[in-house]
């Protein structure tokens, strides 16, 4: 079944870019609300993100990103209670769920990006500009789940032999620096070997090539015209002033005008296209397997 996984990378790093561009450098309300909405819609359908631990984690981080702007600055005209003399207004504290609605969005985004684009994706992407700095970051992220899955069977060894007996603070830090002793010397010794396969293999020898089995089809060019048209009227409405607001000294939302409401109407639609596009693959599965 195809899904958005399925597209050129090309294509979804320049979807992805156009997405997140958008909350980035405009401060609107609703447009980092669209933004938040359509991260976590799109992580949940697409299951990037399993179980309900991650969204209760960035529900946390959202939290304190929102209460500690009021706390520390108290511009605004409306005051809403005192904290030991200290105001706490209504601008501030609106601005401080903006700025960690966009911050907590952005997360999502990148999240769903790191889902889609594998190693190989990474390697045809930067392959074009240099393809050995695009193997080290492939190489790089791939580390990092086998750092993961090595720490886990290190612990679990441990636990199995025994030296977790003694439930203590002192016991604890212990065992987290010989697991990190372990994990350092067998990161030390993988490197060391994936280095000899690689200089066996005539890596370096000559000028590196690469092979790429990516081609782009009427879908990318359909998603491609798709995401540059709404990201680009998006656009052309925050140059436009069209979706500024103002937090300070008072909150000034944007004059409700055509353009305004148009460009709401386009991001949503920009950050809809995961969700809309998995829904209709899934349609289109299901109404098969009826057929058969």
């Amino acid at each position: 079944m195809k899904d958005m996984a399925s597209y050129n990378p090309r294509v979804l790093f320049v979807y992805f870019f156009a997405v997140v561009f958008i909350p980035m450098f405009c401060q609107n309300p609703i447009i980092i609300s669209l933004s938040l909405l359509g991260g976590v819609v799109s992580c949940v359908f697409s299951r990037s993100l399993r179980g309900i631990r991650p969204h209760l984690y960035f529900a946390l981080l959202f939290t304190v990103s929102a209460i500690i702007n009021p706390l520390f600055y108290h511009n605004g005209v409306t005051v809403l209670f005192f904290i030991n003399n200290n105001p706490i207004t209504l601008e501030a504290l609106f601005y401080g769920l903006t700025a960690s609605g966009m911050i907590v969005a952005v997360i999502y985004w990148f999240r769903l990006f790191t889902f889609y684009f594998t190693g190989d994706k990474l390697l045809y992407l930067l392959g074009f500009v240099s393809p050995k700095i695009s193997l080290v970051i492939s190489m790089a992220i791939r580390f990092v789940p086998l750092f993961v899955n090595q720490a886990k069977k290190i612990n679990n060894s441990q636990k199995a032999l025994g030296l977790y007996k003694e439930d203590n603070a002192v016991d604890t830090v212990r065992g987290k620096v010989r697991i990190f002793s372990a994990l350092t010397s067998w990161g030390l010794e993988n490197g060391i070997i994936t280095a000899d396969s690689m200089a066996s293999r005539g890596y370096g020898i000559t000028k590196r090539s690469f092979y790429s089995r990516y081609v782009l089809d009427k879908r990318d060019f359909f998603l491609l015209v798709l995401s540059v048209l709404l990201f680009g009227f998006t656009l052309s409405a925050v140059l436009a002033g069209a979706l500024d607001f103002n937090f300070y000294p008072e909150i000034l939302p944007p004059k409700t005008i055509p353009l305004s409401a148009a460009a709401y109407l386009s991001y949503f639609l920009l950050v809809a296209l995961p969700v809309l596009f998995e829904a209709g693959e899934r349609i289109k599965w299901k109404y098969l397997v009826s057929k058969i």
